[in-house]
């Protein structure tokens, strides 16, 4: 994780990997022992780094992910590429770290792309393949002896790695310089004919050397008396922490991650901010006449739509970390259902600060309803609306690898939401066989809570009162306003053909908790399909 140190990260995978019988203190002093081993102890506490905060080197980086694997005490240790994006001296330092460690008792099994010659040296163990068929295993000192012996005699000086890489993909300048051809000499149709007769020619002399017969007479000793199962056996995960230790220190992680990471944190407050003054400025005062219901009107749709939107940036939570979630769930660092508890409680911590934020400014700054009651009521909505679209951002987004598509999925979402929000089109006139979408819209459930919230008991007109006697009725009371006038918001909201009562109010709130928890689940079930099928 780029926003913790070096110390934090290596901390974490002790937490969380170890028993929970290992005392704290001797948790401690495997890190600061990984620490000095892997020679990291000058940047242990500076931070790995991101795009947007400086960090520790490549090589300091790899080490730390080695670091992360060696706290449990591998028998084992896996590697892909390791010295990839590294140069050549930072590579070769890596790779003397992990010749240390072999000659300790550990194995240690890597894939490794154009290892220079002193890198070359290392390897006890040397297996190449061409089109995933075998066609050298054994030690790494014999295996120039080996294609020498077989017609392929590397040059002197040349690397041996190259020249293997040279061989198994057809470069004829090495590979058939034994042959009286050179690679200038042969047409496309001929080379390509060449090339596919080295490789059979490769695949066929290792099946028929003493080095695939050691390793066959090896392989069927190591599986005397052991079952074996052609079906596929289920993974199966164990874990070493409780599932309270797990959400405790990946809470503290991501939380942690949230505060350090400005594009998610400070931006996001600084852009809310903004908007709500935006707001405020333009629909400043709003009076209680007609215009006022055309205001308010406007106001209450961009403040619904502004915190639809504004969930855009939930994407990055599961497309950011997907190889990090992936690789960690894995190895057995924490169950899925921590991971995704902790990103929900930290992005619903963050969306309820903005959220409150934006209604103290905007609220007041209009001069919307001036109660208590109304104000509260009013930040629950807003803050309800920005939960579940940022439920429906998660769902989305949870299986996505790319951040630019899931932009464009919400987005297309959120503007047909805004079209049956209440606004842009009256929806009892819809059409029966399209009225059915409203139900879907987030907007709408929103904005039609803020409505009730704010337009019940408000006056648009200015009434007389005209008294009369009559001697068989007594006083009447007569309420006269301009013809097409709407007086009252209860009449205003008659129109639209929405409930002006408080059941009304919180069926809107229901609705809106209702669509959150199924987006819940669904964000949920493709995170655990992602983690079945990776």
């Amino acid at each position: 994780m780029g926003t913790l140190t070096v110390r934090e990260n290596l901390r974490f995978s002790a937490a969380l990997r170890l028993p929970g019988s290992v005392p704290q203190r001797e948790k401690e002093a495997r890190v600061n022992h990984l620490l000095k081993e892997l020679g990291l102890t000058k940047v242990a506490d500076s931070k790995v780094g991101t795009q947007m905060i400086r960090g520790i080197s490549g090589g300091e980086r790899k080490r730390t992910s080695i670091g992360m694997e060696l706290i449990i005490d591998p028998a084992v240790l896996f590697l892909d590429e390791p010295t990839t994006g590294l140069d050549a001296s930072t590579a070769n330092s890596v790779l003397l770290l992990l010749k240390r460690m072999a000659s300790h008792g550990r194995t240690i099994i890597m894939s490794i792309h154009q290892p220079r010659y002193s890198i070359y040296r290392l390897f006890d163990t040397l297996t190449l393949l061409v089109s995933g068929k075998m066609v050298y295993h054994g030690p790494a000192p014999n295996a120039l002896d080996y294609f020498a012996n077989i017609g392929y005699s590397c040059e002197p000086h040349n690397n041996p790695a190259d020249f293997f890489l040279d061989v198994i993909n057809g470069d004829f300048t090495a590979a058939t310089s034994t042959k009286g051809h050179s690679a200038d000499e042969l047409d496309f149709e001929m080379w390509s004919s060449a090339r596919r007769n080295i490789k059979e020619h490769l695949v066929e002399e290792y099946r028929s050397s003493s080095y695939c017969s050691d390793t066959r007479a090896e392989l069927k000793r190591i599986s005397q008396k052991k079952e074996c199962n052609s079906q596929t056996k289920s993974r199966t995960i164990t874990y070493n922490s409780s599932f309270a230790q797990q959400l405790r220190w990946v809470l503290q992680r991501t939380f942690q991650n949230l505060m350090l990471n400005p594009q998610t944190s400070v931006a996001q407050l600084t852009v809310n901010i903004f908007l709500a003054l935006i707001v405020g400025a333009i629909f400043f005062g709003v009076k209680d006449d007609q215009s006022g219901i055309q205001n308010r009107m406007g106001a209450l749709f961009f403040i619904t739509t502004n915190q639809c939107f504004s969930t855009v940036s939930a994407a990055e939570l599961f497309i950011s970390e997907r190889k990090l979630f992936v690789h960690e769930y894995i190895s057995g660092y924490y169950r899925v259902s921590v991971y995704f508890l902790s990103k929900i409680l930290s992005d619903i911590t963050m969306r309820t600060v903005t959220s409150l934020i934006f209604s103290l400014i905007v609220y007041f700054m209009i001069g919307l309803k001036s109660t208590v009651a109304a104000f509260l009521i009013f930040t629950l909505t807003v803050t309800l609306v920005a939960y579940t679209a940022t439920a429906m951002t998660m769902a989305i987004s949870a299986d996505q690898s790319v951040v630019a598509l899931a932009n464009i999925l919400m987005t297309i979402t959120f503007v047909f939401m805004m079209i049956f929000s209440g606004l842009l089109v009256n929806l009892p006139s819809i059409m029966d066989w399209l009225a059915w979408l409203k139900y879907f819209s987030i907007p709408r459930y929103g904005l039609a809570a803020l409505k009730i919230n704010e337009f019940v008991g408000l006056k648009f007109c200015d009434e007389r009162v005209i008294q009369f006697a009559n001697s068989s009725a007594g006083i009447i009371n007569c309420t006269v306003r301009t013809a097409g006038q709407t007086c009252t918001g209860e009449q205003y909201l008659d129109y639209l053909g929405i409930e002006s009562n408080s059941w009304g109010l919180w069926e809107n709130h229901v609705a809106l908790t209702v669509m959150m928890i199924i987006f819940l689940i669904i964000a949920y079930l493709k995170l655990r399909f992602i983690q079945k099928f990776s």
